[in-house]
């Protein structure tokens, strides 16, 4: 039991500290007070009324009215809610449309980068080839030129 008082005592001190108070006014939000049930409490009497007549007649359409007249609070709460289901299914689905057109782009990119390259090894194979034909031709050029300039020499 003693133990049990200490404890109380030692939670009470944690909780009565500056550090909870300060915890506490800056977490307060005062907007999230219910400052009034006055259409509530109206409703819950005019469902309770409903109950009483309809188990006084036995009439179970004006019971399923009770029920209705209590919950009918919670109306735009689940109108809200189905927005936000609905909203969040759309978001779901642009992004799912979004998503996919990015991995189109993706892959189309990819290809034409793939053929970009494959161009670029043709080109630069075939720019290989052509300067070891000049630089042949031109070996065979200073050949002919040579052999022109000796022939030239004999013919004197």
């Amino acid at each position: 039991r003693q133990l049990e008082m200490e404890a109380v005592s030692q939670a009470l001190a944690v909780l009565s500290g500056d550090d909870a108070h300060d915890l506490f006014t800056r977490t307060f939000n005062p907007a999230l007070l219910q400052v009034s049930s006055g259409s509530d409490d109206k409703r819950v009497a005019a469902s309770k009324v409903l109950f009483a007549v309809a188990s006084k007649f036995h009439n179970p359409r004006l019971s399923a009215l009770a029920y209705q007249v209590k919950l009918d609070a919670f109306t735009r709460v689940k109108k809200a809610i189905d927005d936000m289901i609905e909203q969040l299914l759309k978001e779901k689905d642009d992004e799912i449309k979004h998503k996919d057109f990015c991995n189109d782009e993706f892959n189309t990119n990819q290809l034409q980068t793939e053929k970009k390259d494959r161009q670029k090894r043709d080109l630069t194979a075939m720019m290989e080839d052509l300067e070891m034909t000049i630089k042949s031709l031109t070996e065979a050029i200073d050949t002919l030129k040579a052999e022109i300039s000796e022939m030239q020499v004999q013919l004197k």
